[in-house]
C-alpha cells in the first residue's frame, strides 16, 4: 500500500446468525500503513498493577486497602468521566447536575472521515422499514445512516411502521423534516426520497427484502448485504430497529450522533406546538419536571407485573398480553424484586418528593392512556397539584394531532428535552433517546429511578418515618440521576450513553472524548489487509 492512507477495520468474532461471540469492540481508524506508530501505554494495565501492589502490600502489612477508588481517583487525577466519590453523603442538587457544565456533545465529523459518494457512484438504494413506535423507530433510522455509509449505498429516506401497536399512518415527511435530514446529512451519506422511476422500470425483478439480526457488527453487512446489494442494485431491509452493533468505530459513533441528534429534527408544525408548551410551562413556573409515566395498558402487560388492582387488573392485563404470542409467564412479584417493573405514579411521585422537589414545584406529565385513568393518577395530583399534560395546556390545538400517536409522542418529546428535569419511567425507547440526548446535550439532570432498590423500600414504606424513609430513597439514586460519572463506555445502549460523542471543555476536545479503550490497537505494518467496500475510498477488514 505504500503511504496510502486506509481505512483500517477490525473484526470481532460473531456466529452464524450474527451475534458477537468475544468483547472486542468493531473499531475503524484512519492512519497511515507506511507509518511507524509507537504503541500507546495500557494506562488500565499500569493502574490495575499499582492496584494489585497495593494489595500484596496490605497483605504483609496489615494494612487493609478499603478503598480503592480513592486510590484510583488519585491515580487518574479526575480526568475525563471521572469516578465521584459514591461514599459522598453531601445533598446532591435535584434541579441540575455540578459536574454537567464541564462536558458537551460534539460529534463533529473528522477531516480525515471520507465523504458521501454520488448517487451514480454508490452500490445501489437501499431501503430501510423501520420498526415500532417513534423514538424505536428513531434509533433504527440513526442506524440506517450507518449502515449507507457502510455499504456505500445510497440510502432511501425511510419508511415508518404503520403496523406496530399504535397504528399510526404517518409517514417520515409527517414528522421529521425530511429537506433537513437529507442535507445536513450530505457530507456523509447520499439520501434521496425516492428511486427513481428510470431506475425502478429498468430493473428486472422487483427490490430484494431481508432481515438482518440484531445487533449486527458493520462486518456482517460487508459480508452477507453488500453481495447482495451489488447484484440487485435495489435492496430492503425489514424490522430495522437496534440491527446495528452497540460498539462500532468512534467515528461511526459520532455519525449516529449527527444522525439523532441534528439530523432528525421534527417538522414545523410539531416544533411550533412543542415550543409553545415549553414556553406556556415556563410563563407558570422559572423551572419545571417533565415526567414520561410510561403507564399505558400494553406497557403494563408487557411487563407481567402487577399493581395491585385485584383479579380485575390481572385479568385485563392478561387478555393484552395475548397479543404477543411469544411472551413466557412471569413471576410479578419475581419481576417487582428484580426492579423490571414501572412505578406507579403514586410512588413516582413519593420518590420525587423524597429526593427534595416541594409540593409546589410545576410538574409536566407526558404519557399516553393512563391505565386506571383518573384515579390512577390521583395521588400524583395530590403529591404536585401543580400538574400539566399537553392536553391541558393546548386543547383546540392539539386536535390535528390527536389521530396520529407518533406525532403526539413528538411533542411530548420536545416538552421532556426542553425541561429541567426528566424523569424516566422504565427503560423503554423513549427514556433511553432522550437520556442520552440529555447527556448530550450538557448532562440535564435526567433521574431514573432505581426499581431494582425502591421497591423493597415502597414495600417496607409504613415500617418507617418520612425523614427515614427520605434518607433511604436519596442514598438509593445516587448513580441515578444523569450525573456524567454514569458514563462509562460501553454501558448501556449507545443511544441512551453516547460516550463518543461528549467531550470535556478546557481541554482538546479530539484527546478528552469518553471512548475509554475501544480504540484500534496500532497494529505492524507487515499485517496484510483484504479490502473491503468503500471503493475509491479503500475501507480494508482485517
Amino acid at each position: 500500500m505504500g503511504g496510502a492512507k486506509a481505512w483500517m477495520f477490525s473484526v470481532v468474532s460473531v456466529n452464524l446468525n450474527g451475534s458477537v461471540l468475544s468483547n472486542k469492540h468493531v473499531c475503524w481508524r484512519w492512519r497511515s500503513s507506511a507509518a511507524q506508530q509507537s504503541k500507546p501505554i495500557s494506562w488500565s494495565l499500569v493502574f490495575g498493577l499499582m492496584l494489585f501492589s497495593l494489595g500484596i502490600v496490605s497483605l504483609f502489612t496489615g494494612h487493609v486497602v478499603s478503598d480503592l477508588d480513592w486510590y484510583s481517583r488519585r491515580l487518574v487525577k479526575q480526568k475525563l468521566y471521572f469516578k465521584l466519590d459514591g461514599s459522598n453523603k453531601g445533598p446532591i442538587d435535584i434541579w441540575k447536575s455540578e459536574n454537567g457544565q464541564s462536558f458537551y456533545g460534539c460529534s463533529k465529523r473528522s477531516r480525515k472521515f471520507p465523504h458521501a459518494v454520488r448517487e451514480r457512484s454508490s452500490n445501489g438504494y437501499l431501503l430501510i422499514a423501520a420498526s415500532g413506535g417513534l423514538n424505536q423507530q428513531r434509533t433504527g433510522i440513526s442506524d440506517a445512516v450507518v449502515v449507507a455509509w457502510v455499504l456505500n449505498a445510497t440510502l432511501v429516506v425511510p419508511e415508518l411502521d404503520h403496523n406496530s401497536y399504535w397504528k399510526d399512518n404517518s409517514d417520515f415527511v409527517n414528522i421529521f423534516d425530511v429537506n433537513w435530514f437529507i442535507s445536513y446529512l450530505v457530507k456523509d451519506v447520499t439520501i434521496v426520497k425516492k428511486v427513481p422511476d428510470k431506475f425502478m422500470r429498468s430493473m428486472e425483478k422487483n427490490p430484494y427484502s431481508m432481515r438482518v439480526p440484531r445487533k449486527s457488527p458493520p462486518e456482517y453487512y460487508l459480508d452477507q448485504v453488500l453481495p447482495i446489494l451489488k447484484r440487485r442494485r435495489v435492496l430492503q431491509l425489514t424490522k430495522f430497529d437496534y440491527r446495528l452493533a452497540n460498539n462500532i468505530d468512534e467515528e461511526l459513533q459520532k455519525l449516529r450522533c449527527r444522525a439523532n441528534f441534528h439530523a432528525l429534527r421534527f417538522t414545523k408544525p410539531i416544533q411550533e406546538l412543542g415550543q409553545k408548551l415549553v414556553l406556556r410551562m415556563r410563563e407558570m413556573a422559572i423551572r419545571f419536571i417533565a415526567v414520561h409515566l410510561r403507564f399505558e395498558p400494553d406497557m403494563l402487560a408487557f411487563s407481567g407485573c402487577y399493581f395491585g388492582g385485584g383479579d380485575k387488573e390481572r385479568y385485563e392485563l392478561a387478555e393484552i398480553r395475548k397479543r404477543w404470542e411469544t411472551l413466557p409467564d412471569l413471576d410479578a412479584d419475581g419481576e417487582r424484586s428484580r426492579g423490571k417493573c414501572p412505578l406507579t405514579p403514586h410512588e413516582v411521585g413519593l420518590m420525587l418528593r423524597a429526593l427534595g422537589f416541594a409540593n409546589d414545584t410545576y410538574i409536566y406529565v407526558a404519557s399516553g392512556e393512563i391505565y386506571g385513568g383518573e384515579e390512577t393518577l390521583r395521588p400524583l395530583r395530590d403529591l404536585f397539584p401543580n400538574f400539566y399534560t399537553k392536553e391541558r395546556l393546548a386543547n383546540e390545538e392539539l386536535k390535528p394531532f390527536l389521530p396520529f400517536s407518533s406525532r403526539l409522542a413528538a411533542i411530548d418529546y420536545i416538552v421532556c428535552d426542553e425541561s429541567d428535569v426528566f424523569v424516566t419511567n422504565n427503560n423503554g425507547n423513549m427514556a433511553r433517546t432522550l437520556a442520552g440526548r440529555r447527556r448530550y446535550m450538557g448532562h440535564k439532570r435526567t433521574i431514573r429511578p432505581n426499581a431494582k432498590r425502591l421497591s423493597s423500600l415502597f414495600m417496607e414504606r409504613d415500617k418507617m418515618d418520612w425523614d427515614t424513609f427520605a434518607r433511604k430513597v436519596k442514598a438509593v439514586q445516587r448513580g441515578c440521576m444523569g450525573e456524567p460519572d454514569e458514563m462509562r463506555p460501553g454501558r448501556g445502549e449507545f443511544h441512551e450513553y453516547p460516550y463518543s460523542c461528549i467531550c470535556k471543555k478546557n481541554g482538546d476536545p479530539e484527546s478528552e472524548q469518553v471512548r475509554g479503550n475501544q480504540g484500534l490497537k496500532n497494529r505492524s505494518k507487515e499485517e496484510e489487509p483484504v479490502l473491503g467496500a468503500k471503493g475509491d475510498e479503500q475501507v480494508f477488514l482485517i
